[in-house]
């Protein structure tokens, strides 16, 4: 029996929408990246690009359990000497849910170039709202 191995022409998405709204982030994270990567498809080859698209809504009703919101810090840094910056997660949450969210799933997809364009299939949303209706998105049973 021989190893599976996709082809860029055999290779088919969909599109699916999950909602973070009183769901932990993290969790929601973790659905979003194993959609993305394509690990629910029998046809998984970690080499090769074979996920879905992902439609996140509700990120700002996302909860991080625990004292997260206060103690938690997204970090980077400018490039420049004492150029590190920190976020709270509170402010973080309240000014650029979206952007936590973001973080949180590029935490969850390998920093390859089979990652990076993976991650270009993830389209966060504030609200409940979203602009890809054209798509048909299936809901996601977690």
């Amino acid at each position: 029996m021989s190893t599976y191995m996709p082809k860029a022409g055999d290779i088919s998405r969909k599109w699916y929408i999950l909602d973070a709204a009183g769901k932990p982030l993290g969790r929601t994270a973790a659905v979003a990246a194993h959609i993305l990567r394509g690990k629910h498809k029998p046809t998984f080859t970690p080499h090769a690009d074979c996920g879905d698209h992902v439609i996140i809504i509700n990120a700002e009703k996302a909860v991080l359990t625990g004292r997260k919101l206060t103690q938690k810090y997204y970090q980077h840094h400018t490039g420049w000497v004492g150029g590190l910056k920190e976020v709270r997660y509170d402010a973080l949450m309240k000014q650029k849910p979206e952007r936590a969210m973001m973080l949180a799933v590029k935490g969850m997809i390998p920093d390859t170039t089979v990652g990076r364009k993976s991650l270009t299939r993830c389209r966060i949303y504030r609200g409940a709202e979203h602009n890809n209706q054209a798509q048909k998105p299936e809901v996601w049973a977690q």
